[in-house]
């Protein structure tokens, strides 16, 4: 269906399906950071006579969370209630079953019969996976099913893990402890001094501690100092580092977590701000640009495109990965080592394309060559149950999301975006939801 075709009389009757953006790792800004996207998602031009904007709703969730935590904090931000973590998970994770209490959902419709759509940027994309994982599992009830996810947009997103959790201090050897001295360590001491001030700190520094006692009116200031020093939650697999590791990512699809549902709309957006070395074509490197216009992400990037995959114990399953496509892009053969090395200053190539090998999902991967940098228009209809994976080149962890700089090919993208939710819109409005088939 293209955007020239007249919508049925039941699809410009009915409000657009709301929109839930799910922020990444130490994300919580919200619309200060995102911006005036919504004059491209949805533009007046494109619009159906008398159709109303969609909703966008910011779920607002722990930044340094595990994906099983801010997956509950998500379900209940949406519907309502107390956040319930499950007494089995609560007791292995030492912390309280029970957290932070919404008086009223952002979206407490949310059902079955009225799903939402998700975008999720680098770890709000596993988020959302996870959290139709659980909702599959009945962990939230049985009445609550996959089907509440209607579509996953997803950006830079860490599904299979990074090598920068392991450069930023995460123990290559013995996760989820980390190295002394590191920037995973400052970090940590720094979550823990904005949990103890919590209740003055600004929204956007709220770190949703609320079921682990951290604030100074839950716990001593003894305590305190003891965490500083070692903490049992940033050095845990309850929290965010550990769940982006190799090794959190081999357990997760081992379960069998991130298979496509098959009434569920996918699409990824994989970034790279890497190019094949001319003079050696034997990795990627980081274009020298990115060193004046992002001096950490071109340090991680290149920390990344050279890492040592020997180090990490149990070696990931990951680096065995083979996918013709990518060899042929390259001109080599054997394991799909050059999409681990191609990354968008954070997470690598392979990582954000989609849970699980090509070979035990269903997806379907668009030409990253010839690319047109600043065009997302000549893209797939929507097809449910399965990914569509566009790569982006010339492209950071940051150029399209969150932070919104007004350029030509993030017009362009939520443009694209806003074309894809009405087509899937006008599809359930036409079919009836879950109708559409991938015959």
């Amino acid at each position: 269906m293209s955007d020239s075709e007249p919508a049925s009389a039941a699809s410009r009757a009915a409000d657009p399906i709301p929109l839930v953006i799910v922020e990444g790792f130490l994300g919580g800004a919200g619309p200060f950071l995102w911006g005036n996207f919504h004059s491209y998602c949805d533009p007046d031009g494109q619009l159906e006579a008398g159709e109303p904007r969609r909703k966008v709703i910011f779920a607002s969730i722990g930044p340094v969370s595990s994906l099983h935590d801010r997956a509950c904090e998500l379900y209940y931000t949406l519907k309502g209630g107390t956040v319930d973590y499950g007494a089995e998970h609560s007791q292995a994770s030492r912390h309280a079953r029970y957290g932070r209490y919404h008086s009223s959902g952002l979206y407490p419709e949310w059902s079955p019969e009225k799903p939402v759509h998700f975008i999720g940027h680098s770890m709000g994309g596993p988020t959302v996976t996870k959290l139709q994982w659980l909702l599959g599992s009945g962990f939230f009830g049985k009445s609550e099913t996959p089907d509440m996810v209607l579509s996953l947009v997803t950006v830079s997103s860490p599904f299979r893990g990074t090598q920068a959790v392991y450069t930023l201090g995460e123990r290559t050897e013995g996760a989820p402890r980390v190295r002394p001295f590191s920037v995973g360590s400052f970090l940590t001491k720094g979550v823990h001094i904005a949990s103890y001030l919590s209740p003055h700190m600004p929204s956007f520094l709220d770190m949703h501690a609320d079921a682990r006692s951290l604030s100074y009116m839950t716990t001593t200031f003894r305590e305190f100092t003891r965490l500083l020093r070692q903490s049992n939650w940033g050095e845990s697999r309850d929290a965010a580092p550990f769940d982006v590791t190799f090794e959190a990512a081999d357990l997760r699809e081992a379960n069998g977590e991130g298979l496509p549902y098959p009434r569920t709309f996918y699409r990824s957006y994989a970034a790279s701000m890497t190019s094949v070395d001319a003079a050696t074509t034997k990795s990627d490197k980081p274009s020298m640009r990115y060193a004046l216009l992002n001096p950490p992400l071109f340090v991680l990037s290149s920390a990344i495109s050279s890492y040592d995959f020997s180090y990490i114990k149990p070696s990931p399953s990951v680096i065995n990965v083979h996918h013709p496509r990518r060899s042929r892009r390259s001109s080599r053969s054997g394991p799909n080592r050059d999409a681990l090395r191609a990354n968008d200053g954070i997470v690598p190539v392979l990582s954000q394309w989609h849970p699980l090998n090509c070979s035990e999902t269903t997806c379907r991967h668009w030409p990253r060559e010839p690319a047109v940098p600043q065009d997302f228009s000549d893209l797939p209809d929507p097809v449910p149950g399965l990914w569509d994976v566009f790569e982006v080149p010339d492209a950071t962890h940051i150029s399209l999301v969150p932070f919104w700089y007004g350029t030509a090919r993030q017009r362009a993208f939520w443009g694209s975006v806003g074309r894809w939710l009405r087509e899937i819109d006008h599809q359930v409005a036409a079919e009836g939801f879950g109708e559409a088939s991938l015959a």
